[in-house]
């Protein structure tokens, strides 16, 4: 039995009911948003030494595994690349980013 997309669709008709009948679940949220990235400012090392892991495995996956009968896939081979590019100007330039970013969420259409 396929399940699809329902899950996902309930999750997201559940938030955007909330927050417009409940506007304090709203407030809530952004609560937890909050605590979830004070949390994650202290796990940044970790998480960087992950992502450069993980990278390291999606590199020797598609270059380094000869054994494997498959050929390579362009397009896997492409978002490797663009997610490796991605890390490298995030880990350079950080404060950079989200500069941009909240200018950028800042001046969204409320």
């Amino acid at each position: 039995m396929k399940r699809g997309f329902a899950p996902l669709a309930a999750i997201v008709s559940f938030v955007s009911a909330v927050s417009c009948c409940l506007p304090v679940g709203t407030v809530f949220a952004a609560a937890g948003f909050a605590g979830a990235a004070a949390f994650l400012s202290s796990a940044r090392p970790y998480l960087m030494g992950l992502s450069v892991l993980l990278l390291g495995v999606g590199f020797w996956q598609a270059y380094g595994a000869s054994n494997c009968p498959v050929k390579r896939n362009r397009m896997a081979v492409f978002l490797l690349w663009t997610a490796t590019g991605l890390l490298l100007l995030l880990f350079l330039f950080p404060q950079n980013i989200a500069g941009l970013l909240a200018d950028w969420f800042a001046q969204a259409p409320k």
